[in-house]
């Protein structure tokens, strides 16, 4: 749907690139944002099928007492061992699309001329960029990633230097933008951008 829909754009970064604060500044000029991460959150709630496949290929020690998904221990599973994040992906990846692109729908019948622009963190890696025509890359340099991670998270340059590796390179992101915005230069030099590439697409 995304492809034939010039008014629908995908926002992807990497982590601690600011992408959030993006996205937030969209919304303030008019878009409407579906988060991927959201409805990834929702397709995995308790008694969905995505969340009885987890179950089934992970163990029910993955699980919290409240019967929801242990994000931590998920997390470090498939930060460890790269086919069990290739599994996880398999199941969760093709209900987010499937989610998303009913959103989609739901907010083009109310509101037809509407600029949509979806948050996706793992947009390239998932290849789901090749649905859309507008693909906004959130860009910052290696080393202002690296210092905002270390202040966000709270930890070493070594622990934020691996959960950066463990990501596709911003570097090699932006190859598949048709924008991008550089985000380490000030917030008023970002909103520029953001505004400048609003006025393009909406």
């Amino acid at each position: 749907m995304a492809q034939n829909d010039p008014k629908t754009a995908a926002l992807t970064g990497g982590i601690a690139s600011g992408k959030s604060t993006v996205s937030a500044m969209f919304h303030e000029l008019g878009a409407v944002i579906i988060d991927a991460d959201r409805v990834a959150a929702q397709i995995v709630e308790p008694g969905q099928p995505a969340w009885q496949d987890i179950i089934d290929q992970f163990g029910r020690e993955i699980l919290r007492a409240d019967s929801r998904l242990d994000r931590q221990k998920l997390g470090d599973i498939i930060f460890r061992h790269p086919e069990k994040r290739r599994l996880l992906n398999q199941i969760t990846h093709p209900r987010v699309i499937t989610a998303i692109d009913r959103q989609m729908q739901d907010i083009r019948y109310t509101q037809p001329q509407q600029l949509i622009i979806v948050d996706v963190p793992l947009l390239i890696e998932a290849s789901m960029h090749t649905a859309y025509a507008v693909v906004i890359v959130v860009y910052v340099s290696e080393a202002v990633q690296l210092a905002r991670l270390m202040q966000r998270d709270g930890i070493s340059e070594e622990d934020a230097h691996r959960k950066i590796q463990a990501q596709m390179p911003l570097s090699d992101k932006i190859r598949y933008a048709t924008h991008v915005i550089t985000n380490d230069d000030g917030l008023e030099n970002t909103r520029k951008q953001v505004i400048s590439v609003y006025q393009q697409i909406a």
